[in-house]
């Protein structure tokens, strides 16, 4: 589903991404970790055309991405979600999920004027597809509340609402858990695996909760200093002493000896 290769990207003198390479297959749930640093939202957004690498590769189905704008990168089917939810405050949680899908009617200056009925019954389209999402994320009694005043973890489910309106292709979740508490967090993961299971969709997701990871995700990718330190299953990962160290400070001990 999506290759990376040999990306890199540099801020000044630091090396943000330095030639990372990776692979995420079709239908699974990819873990994403790492310590602070490690350059992991760097590459989300590389990967999503919120950056331009300096240089290296990303193909999404043997199409070549790489640089590619956000808009661009979207309508090929990648979505994605950040570690602090971008909600739209002042309108309704509906309203935040019927504004997603592109190319809309009505969006349009002289549609409303002269095709007022093809207007109306994509917009109830619409409305009953983001209904179907909000039922399924057990959000329905909060559809016409104010987004802003979301929980922190109903805001996370409501970005993963966001990307179920755009029938994603791969959707990349940037700590879905931060913030969360523990019943929502649970909540969540079920919804996730559900995706993948019924819906076949394919997720990237970086995260620093490594139980939620570990139960959740297979397998698992470790970044450390702008690069892929190893990928394996969970059990494999948290064996790994190379991850123990990069987590822990080992390396840098070792520097010093």
């Amino acid at each position: 589903m999506l290759v990376v290769d040999r990306l890199c990207k540099r801020f000044g003198g630091l090396r943000a991404v330095r030639s990372c390479s990776l692979a995420v297959e079709a239908g699974t749930i990819t873990g994403l970790i790492g310590p602070n640093g490690a350059g992991k939202t760097t590459l989300f957004n590389l990967l999503t055309g919120f950056l331009r690498p300096d240089s290296g590769r990303v193909e999404l189905s043997d199409e070549n991405v790489t640089g590619l704008p956000p808009h661009r990168v979207f309508r090929r089917g990648v979505c994605r979600t950040f570690q602090i939810p971008r909600e739209l405050k002042g309108m309704t949680v509906v309203e935040n999920l019927m504004l997603v899908p592109p190319k809309q009617l009505g969006e349009t200056l002289w549609n409303p004027f002269i095709r007022p009925r093809l207007v109306r019954r994509q917009e109830k389209e619409l409305r009953d597809k983001a209904a179907g999402v909000l039922e399924f994320l057990d959000l329905a009694a909060l559809a016409d509340e104010r987004a802003g005043n979301l929980s922190g973890g109903q805001k996370k489910l409501l970005e993963l609402g966001r990307t179920l309106m755009t029938n994603p292709r791969i959707v990349l979740l940037d700590e879905p858990g931060a913030g969360v508490n523990r019943t929502l967090l649970k909540r969540l993961a079920n919804t996730i695996r559900t995706l993948q299971e019924d819906l076949g969709l394919t997720f990237l997701l970086i995260e620093h909760d490594m139980d939620f990871v570990m139960r959740l995700c297979a397998p698992v990718i470790v970044m450390s200093e702008g690069s892929v330190l190893m990928q394996g299953d969970p059990d494999a990962v948290q064996r790994d002493q190379r991850v123990l160290d990069a987590y822990l400070g080992g390396q840098y001990v070792a520097a010093d000896d």
